[in-house]
C-alpha cells in the first residue's frame, strides 16, 4: 500500500508532456490532440498512477467539486460540480451535501449519493489496495484504514446526503474531493479483481467527455458528452491524446502547427519558438523543485535498526556549508537560462498567503562553507585538497537518474562546487527505479532528484520524524520541533493560525537545511493561439478543456 502511495507521489516528481494537436486540415477543425511520452495502463481513478491517467480520467469521472487555482491568493477554491452545494454544520462536524440532479454515467444511469458513498467505500478497501488507501484519517475508518460508512456517511435522499467528521480530526472538503465511480458497474466485481476488470478499459463515466476509442501505443480519442450538465455546443468535438515519446518529432510538429500546446519545453527552444507568431509561450513556476539529497541518518546503522547520525551529513551546519559552496545561480543561468527560482524551502512561492519571503535562499558563500565545515571538526590534514575528520576523508557517491539533462548538469556543478571547499564527490547515474528503491531502502548518503509538490500544500509525509510511518522523508529528517509544527496542522486550527505555522516551518527547515534545495524548475507551456479560453494554472493545463474553445 505504501510503497504504491510512494510512487504515485515519485511519478509526479516527473509529469509527462502534454502536448495539444492542431492540423490545419479540414478534418481537424474541431478537434486538438493532445500528446503524451506514453501510453496509459489503465482508465479507472482508483489505480491511476502518472500525470497522464490522472489527466485522463479527470476529465471521464467527475468529482464533487471543481477547483480552481486563485492567483491573487495564490491557492485552490472549491465550487461546485457533483455538489450544486453544501452547508457546514455550526461546529464543523459534519457537512451537508446537496448533488445535482442531472448528472447521468454515459450508459444513462443517475449518479446518486449511492454512487457516493460506494466510491469512498473502494476507494478505502484495503484489499482494492488503491492509489488513495490510508489517506482518509479524518473520516471514520478501523484499525485497517476502512472508511466505516455508516458512521462517515448519512444518506438522506438519492441526492442529498452528510458526511460526519470524527472529533479531533480536520474537517475540509480536501479529503472528500476523489473522482466518483459508479457503483452500478463496479459494485458486483470482486474487491480483489477491481485492478484487472474489463471495466477498468470501458469506462462508464460522468464527465464533459468520454472514451470514444483507444488504439494501444497510438491514440486515446474523448469525445464530447453531450449528455454532461458541462456540455455547451460550441466545445471541442475531441480531445486526442496522442502517444509520442520523441520530444524533438514534437517541437517539429509544434512549430508545423500540427501540434497545439506542448508542456514542459526545453528552455533552449524558447527563443526559435518565439520567433513563431501562431504561438504563445507561458511559463508555470512553482510545483517541481531539484534538490541535492542529503541522507540525515547512518544508511547501515538504520539497516540494523538504530537511527544515528550520519557521519557526513548529520550536523545542520555541514548540509548548510553544502549549500553555501553550490553555485545554484549558474545552474539555473546556464541550464535554464534564467527561468525558475532559486529555492530556499519546500514551499514555493506560488502559495502566497502561506509563503514567508523573510526566508531567503543562501547565496553561495566559499569562505563561510569552509568555515562551517571547520567548526564540525573537518580538516585538510594532509593538505591532499580533501577534508578529514576522524581519520574520514569527506568523500562520498552522489547519484542521479539517467535520462535527465538538467540534473546531471546539476550534478556535475555541484561536484565541482563541492571540490572547491575540500569535499569528494563520485557520480553515478541510474536508472530511475533503481534509484527509487535505494530511497525506499534509505541506503544511500546522497542523490539528486526532483520533487513535485501537492496541491494544497502537504509537509507532513515529507518531514515528520517517524521514519515508519512517513517514507516519503527520504532525507531521514528529524525535528521535533518541527513534528510539533506538523501535529499542530493535523489539528482543527484557525486559518490565520494555520498560515503562521506554516511560515515558521519555513524558518525552521531553512535554518536547519536538511537537504540542499537548489531551485524550482519551470513548466514551459507553448500553445498554438488557435485555442482560446485557455487558463494554464499550476493546477495543469488540460483539467478544464471542456471550456477551451478554437478560433
Amino acid at each position: 500500500m505504501m510503497r504504491k502511495k510512494i510512487l504515485f507521489a515519485l511519478f509526479l516528481i516527473f509529469p509527462f508532456i502534454f502536448t495539444a494537436c492542431d492540423s490545419k486540415s479540414p478534418e481537424h477543425n474541431n478537434r486538438v490532440i493532445i500528446g503524451i511520452s506514453a501510453d496509459v495502463n489503465i482508465f479507472n481513478p482508483l489505480f491511476t498512477i502518472s500525470v497522464d491517467e490522472g489527466a485522463i480520467t479527470e476529465l471521464l469521472y467527475l468529482s464533487l467539486f471543481d477547483y480552481r487555482w486563485n492567483e491573487v491568493k495564490g491557492g485552490i477554491e472549491a465550487g461546485p460540480m457533483l455538489a450544486k452545494r453544501w452547508e457546514w454544520a455550526v461546529d464543523s462536524s459534519s457537512l451537508k451535501i446537496f448533488l445535482r440532479d442531472d448528472v447521468y454515467w454515459t450508459d444513462g444511469t443517475p449518479l446518486t449519493a449511492d454512487d457516493i458513498v460506494f466510491t469512498f467505500d473502494v476507494y478505502s478497501d484495503p484489499i482494492v489496495q488503491s492509489r488513495l488507501y490510508g489517506t482518509f484519517e479524518d473520516l471514520f475508518v478501523d484499525e485497517d484504514n476502512h472508511i466505516d460508512v455508516s458512521k462517515t456517511f448519512s444518506v438522506n435522499s438519492s441526492f442529498e446526503f452528510e458526511v460526519n467528521f470524527p472529533a479531533n480530526s480536520v474537517p475540509n472538503l480536501d479529503v472528500i474531493s476523489p473522482s466518483i465511480i459508479p457503483a452500478h458497474i463496479f459494485r458486483d466485481l470482486k474487491r480483489d479483481e477491481l485492478s484487472y476488470s474489463e471495466q477498468n478499459f470501458k469506462p462508464v463515466s460522468s464527465g464533459s467527455y468520454y472514451l470514444k476509442k483507444w488504439d494501444k501505443n497510438q491514440t486515446i480519442t474523448l469525445a464530447a458528452n453531450k449528455s454532461s450538465f458541462l456540455y455547451d455546443e460550441d466545445q471541442i468535438d475531441e480531445i486526442i491524446f496522442k502517444v509520442d515519446p520523441d520530444y524533438t518529432s514534437k517541437i517539429i510538429q509544434l512549430k508545423k502547427g500540427k501540434i497545439d500546446l506542448l508542456e514542459l519545453v526545453k528552455v533552449e527552444d524558447i527563443e526559435e519558438l518565439k520567433s513563431n507568431s501562431e504561438l504563445k509561450i507561458v511559463p508555470v513556476i512553482g510545483r517541481e523543485y531539484d534538490y541535492l539529497g542529503l541522507n540525515n541518518i547512518d544508511a547501515d546503522a538504520y539497516s540494523n535498526g538504530e537511527v544515528v547520525p550520519n557521519k557526513y551529513f548529520g550536523s545542520g551546519n555541514v548540509r548548510e556549508a553544502i549549500t553555501y559552496a553550490i553555485n545554484r545561480e549558474e545552474i539555473l543561468n546556464e541550464r535554464l537560462l534564467g527561468y525558475g527560482e532559486i529555492a530556499a524551502t519546500p514551499v514555493s512561492s506560488i502559495f502566497k498567503s502561506v509563503f514567508n519571503d523573510n526566508v531567503k535562499p543562501y547565496q553561495q558563500n566559499i569562505t563561510k562553507a569552509k568555515n562551517l565545515l571547520a567548526s564540525e571538526g573537518w580538516d585538510d590534514v594532509d593538505q591532499d585538497g580533501i577534508l578529514e575528520k576522524e581519520n574520514e576523508e569527506f568523500s562520498f557517491t552522489l547519484y542521479y537518474p539517467s535520462g535527465n539533462p538538467l540534473r546531471e548538469f546539476a550534478s556535475m556543478r555541484v561536484q565541482n562546487n563541492l571540490k572547491a571547499v575540500g569535499i569528494d564527490i563520485k557520480l553515478e547515474v541510474v536508472e530511475l527505479g533503481t534509484l527509487i528503491e535505494f530511497l525506499f531502502e534509505r541506503k544511500i548518503n546522497a542523490w539528486m532528484l526532483g520533487w513535485y509538490i501537492p496541491i494544497p500544500v502537504e509537509l507532513k509525509p515529507y518531514w515528520y520524524s517517524d521514519l515508519e510511518s512517513t517514507p516519503l522523508n527520504f532525507a531521514n529528517y528529524r525535528n521535533v520541533k518541527v513534528d510539533s509544527l506538523l501535529d499542530l496542522l493535523q489539528t482543527n486550527i484557525p486559518a490565520e493560525k494555520r498560515t503562521e505555522i506554516i511560515k515558521t516551518f519555513q524558518k525552521m527547515i531553512h535554518d536547519d537545511e536538511p537537504v540542499s534545495f537548489l531551485y524550482w524548475v519551470p513548466n514551459i507551456c507553448v500553445y498554438n493561439k488557435r485555442i482560446a479560453k485557455i487558463n494554464i494554472t499550476p493546477l495543469g493545463t488540460v483539467s478544464h478543456c471542456w471550456e477551451w474553445r478554437l478560433q
